[in-house]
């Protein structure tokens, strides 16, 4: 289906209009600070770009100060003048960022003359004249539209409106549902009245609208909690207007009133000195619900943000048992205000969970069995939608239990779910509101990027920061991979602020794959069509959206209709830059090549993204070569077996992606801006010049027998630092170490033989810190022929013979190993003592013939994170004092006798655990168990209740 919303079109609230496209100019601004240190101008061309440029980050000021300040009372009409201004705003930083790339592309060809490069410089000024006499042209728009000037502190009419309704008290209102929360509020109510006595905070962090606050008013009046700390309990509503003084007059308020009756006068400072002093004398309980960001963290507490992670002087720490409690969407919140809690993050409900939930919503106290089959099966379509978030399901079963329980009645909502949950004056798109319009605006454009992806679909990390630097979403740094580990931490911030999903992470926590829930998705579809950024077309609508058809859209999406898609008019689309294809499967011509991928070729010439997985094309269209602008072309999972040879006209293309080629033509090698590429599954016998590609810093696929066969590898030493070789390895073991040997700057290297791995000698892979070996090896080399600075190791189907452990404890840097399916074939395993000094995480999956691994004493001394499987006799793990996580892999069966040899119960020793199940690679199921560092041990009595409880609770699983 489109984007649009099928009601009438909303006028969007300036505000955050600004702030999106504000980070839009910001890209184009980025655009040409690279052609002013990149390139070299005649003398007046370079005055032209530097005034551009000016005159681009006069705009930026101005959008990034109106969505601070804009003025409260704003009548629709004047909307809708800022609107349209915005709108000429956005269309000219789109042809901004297009003459700068033309002009870098143009001048960078050797092909292009002396002449020739100077008409193109001429013709770039004429460009950026004309845009110029645009922007000024805007200038005065503005003026005659009244469009004002920013100014003063008055707040958005539309952002209060938003802080209103999520403000909270202690409350609970009468008939209050909660599901899901017995376990976490038990803990919750433990950690606050047991434990050290130096004063903690403890955070509830999640999503909004997923029960942080519902959880903590239930804590707040627990009765434990109130015979804890009686009347010295103090609830504020922190919200994203963070206000030092008003919150500090709130909790004197309910902790000392007759001293804050003294307060009147104090400015903010003076009472925040009065407040510490007060708190100092008593055991108090404080709740600020609602924290939004590390800065105001610190300007509650007082903290010094040259001191990070210190207690603050606001709120004392003292040794009487105080605590606080935190609610937060943004977990750096947490982590920030007490480093010493592992803050509780707040999941979405089991479909159990749901369903219980809704019943108790939708039919109050009636039994939902006395109702029909029929209408029970149309609720349950319903909370499935609803994907675990409680604040949706509260509304929903509250909108249901208001009309008649008939089929047609719920059929109608059922019909228009997204009309009743997902409208912006809807409950839950108010919530989930406040978390965009906090967002920087260098991540406003990464949030709404994401919308582009289908509904519930799994996102490779890899890909998505890929598409993210084509699409100049991040700021040119020099070096690419600062680039991507920039990018990778913009998504760390949506995950942080619960935003993003991460669905699976690697062995040292990077994040791999990650998803969107389905409201913050539609959350991202309303803010991306306010800023006509997107379109997404379907088969099951006539047209791509119901926008003007001036708009210059520049992130498309094709979800089904491909080839329908390419028959229709598409003037309005010229400027697409992103498109996307989602299972869109197009018709053959009958020659193997798509008709409407050459259309798309031929039309949409400024595209810098062209991603066609999943379509089953067996030919690209010549034309792909015209795509001067492209940056990212994705081909997975298509039919094609060879690439044309006008590939090679593809000269801004930096990362190509596919995974089923049978021939890499060799024109390949002549996109000398090719970053990252990926030809895994090629089964070419020709050599493939990589080598000549001086940028080239990820490269996947090349067989042994290509590598080997390169003339000068030493060329790509200053810039590769990813290699994965597949294939038959019938190479010598000397001159395969030989080569990578001139590779100075390789930090990641993947060996998958189908065949025996050679001998290597590794010890002068200096920079090396990753290393995959999966192949058979018939056995280690000695320890100090393995890479000095190696950090990461992974064996995979190397049959060993012999325990590795011997060799691989030597290994001084060592702090992730992995020893996966069938990497040793033993049925023993020994760690020497004091060996493994600088391991953190080791994990032991799929050896089907180890049953035993005796770990001597003091050995891994650091190790915070162990996988196995559950059938492992393990020695001495309860020495392993610094272990705070562990996953355990496999069916569980447990019988209430205690048995010395389950290894659950010499961790349960160690510490106070908590667990939740896990799904592993290649689906394995088990169980993944945690701590915080620092817990006092149990008394046998609490461990043996512990015990039985743990055991009664995986059974029941």
């Amino acid at each position: 289906m489109a984007l649009a919303q099928k009601n009438l079109v909303r006028l969007p609230d300036p505000g955050r209009v600004r702030m999106a496209t504000e980070a839009l100019v910001h890209v184009a601004t980025f655009a040409l600070t690279k052609v002013l240190q990149e390139v070299n101008f005649q003398l007046s061309v370079t005055g032209k770009v530097e005034e551009l440029q000016g005159d681009l980050r006069a705009m930026k000021s101005f959008l990034e100060e109106a969505g601070k300040k804009e003025e409260a009372g704003k009548k629709e009409e004047e909307d809708e003048r800022v609107r349209h201004w915005v709108s000429e705003i956005r269309e000219n930083a789109y042809d901004a960022e297009d003459i700068v790339d033309m002009f870098i592309i143009k001048e960078s060809s050797k092909r292009d003359s002396f002449l020739r490069r100077l008409k193109n410089r001429h013709s770039v000024g004429k460009k950026i004249e004309g845009l110029q006499s645009q922007l000024n042209a805007i200038r005065r728009r503005r003026e005659l539209l009244g469009v004002p000037n920013i100014g003063g502190e008055g707040a958005n009419s539309s952002d209060q409106k938003l802080q209103n309704a999520r403000q909270s008290s202690p409350r609970i209102e009468e008939g209050h549902v909660t599901v899901g929360l017995e376990g976490k509020e038990k803990q919750l109510v433990k950690q606050l009245i047991k434990g050290v006595r130096e004063r903690r905070v403890i955070s509830v962090v999640g999503l909004g609208g997923i029960g942080k606050t519902t959880l903590a008013k239930k804590v707040y009046n627990h009765k434990e909690v109130v015979e804890c700390f009686g009347p010295l309990r103090a609830w504020v509503y922190v919200s994203r207007d963070c206000k030092p003084r008003d919150i500090y007059q709130k909790i004197l308020k309910e902790v000392a009133q007759e001293e804050a009756e003294k307060t009147t006068t104090f400015d903010e400072e003076q009472l925040g000195n009065f407040l510490q002093n007060q708190l100092e004398r008593i055991k108090y309980l404080v709740v600020l619900d609602d924290v939004w960001t590390c800065k105001d963290w610190n300007c509650l507490a007082k903290v010094s943000t040259n001191e990070p992670g210190s207690a603050g002087g606001v709120f004392p720490v003292g040794k009487n048992g105080s605590r606080l409690l935190v609610t937060t969407r943004d977990e750096n919140v947490a982590k920030l205000a007490d480093a010493r809690v592992t803050p509780l993050t707040l999941t979405f409900l089991s479909p159990e969970e749901s369903w219980e939930l809704f019943c108790r919503k939708a039919f109050l106290d009636a039994d939902p069995s006395a109702f029909t089959k029929p209408l029970l099966e149309l609720g349950e379509k319903m909370v499935k939608k609803c994907e675990g978030l409680p604040l949706a399901i509260v509304v929903l079963g509250g909108l249901l239990s208001r009309i008649d329980k008939s089929l047609p009645e719920w059929g109608k909502v059922l019909d228009n779910m997204d009309a009743y949950l997902t409208g912006s004056d809807q409950p839950v798109m108010v919530i989930l509101n406040l978390s965009y319009v906090t967002l920087p605006s260098h991540l406003k454009l990464c949030f709404l990027h994401l919308c582009l992806f289908p509904e519930d679909h799994v996102i490779s990390t890899r890909k998505l920061l890929s598409l993210w630097l084509a699409q100049g979403f991040v700021q040119e740094q020099g070096n690419t991979q600062r680039m991507k580990d920039t990018a990778n931490e913009y998504l760390n911030q949506l995950i942080s602020r619960n935003l993003v999903q991460a669905v699976r992470l690697s062995v040292n926590k990077r994040v791999m794959e990650c998803r969107v829930h389905d409201f913050v998705r539609k959350l991202a579809i309303e803010k991306a069509i306010e800023e006509n950024f997107i379109s997404a077309y379907s088969s099951s609508t006539s047209t791509a959206a119901s926008y003007p058809c001036s708009t210059k859209f520049r992130w498309q999406s094709i979800y089904s209709g491909f080839d329908r898609y390419a028959s229709m008019e598409h003037s309005s689309s010229s400027c697409l830059g992103s498109l996307l294809s989602s299972n869109a499967v197009p018709l053959d011509d009958g020659n193997g090549e798509i008709s409407s991928v050459r259309f798309i070729c031929q039309s949409f010439k400024r595209l810098r993204v062209l991603d066609l997985e999943g379509l089953q094309i067996k030919k690209l269209p010549k034309k792909i070569g015209e795509l001067i602008f492209l940056r990212y072309l994705g081909l997975r999972n298509t039919s094609l077996k060879t690439l044309p040879s006008s590939i090679k006209g593809l000269l801004s293309l930096q990362t190509l992606d596919t995974n089923n080629l049978e021939r890499v033509p060799k024109e390949i090698c002549s996109i000398k801006n090719l970053r990252d590429l990926c030809i895994e599954g090629q089964n070419e016998s020709k050599l493939i010049r990589v080598d000549k590609l001086n940028n080239l810093q990820n490269l996947s696929g090349m067989r042994f027998d290509q590598w080997t066969r390169l003339n000068n590898p030493s060329k790509l030493s200053t810039c590769l630092e990813k290699l994965k070789l597949q294939g038959r390895s019938k190479i010598e073991g000397v001159d395969l170490s030989n080569s990578i040997s001139k590779l100075r700057n390789l930090r990641s290297l993947y060996l998958e033989a189908s065949d025996d791995i050679p001998q290597l000698v590794m010890n002068t892979w200096d920079r090396l810190s990753k290393l995959d070996i999966k192949g058979p090896m018939p056995k280690l080399p000695e320890a100090s022929q393995f890479p000095p600075c190696l950090m990461q190791l992974t064996l995979e189907e190397t049959k060993l013979d012999d325990d590795p452990m011997p060799t691989l404890e030597q290994l001084p840097q060592l702090s992730t190993l992995r020893l996966r399916a069938n990497s040793y074939i033993g049925d023993e395993m020994r760690v020497s003592p004091k060996r493994f000094i600088r391991l953190n995480v080791l994990q032991i999956s799929e050896l089907t013939q180890l049953t035993k691994l005796n770990i001597e004493s003091g050995a891994m001394p650091w190790l915070t994170e162990f996988q196995f499987y559950e059938k492992l006799q393990i020695s001495k793990l309860s020495e392993l004092q610094n272990l705070v996580e562990v996953d355990i892999i496999g069916r569980i069966a447990f019988s209430f006798t205690i048995h010395a040899q389950i290894p659950f119960h010499m961790l349960l020793q160690n510490g106070d655990w908590i667990y939740t199940p896990r799904t592993y690679r290649n689906n394995a199921k088990g169980f993944h168990l945690y701590r915080e560092q620092g817990k006092k041990l149990p008394s046998p009595s609490e461990l043996i209740e512990r015990l039985i409880v743990f055991l009664e609770q995986i059974q029941k699983k």
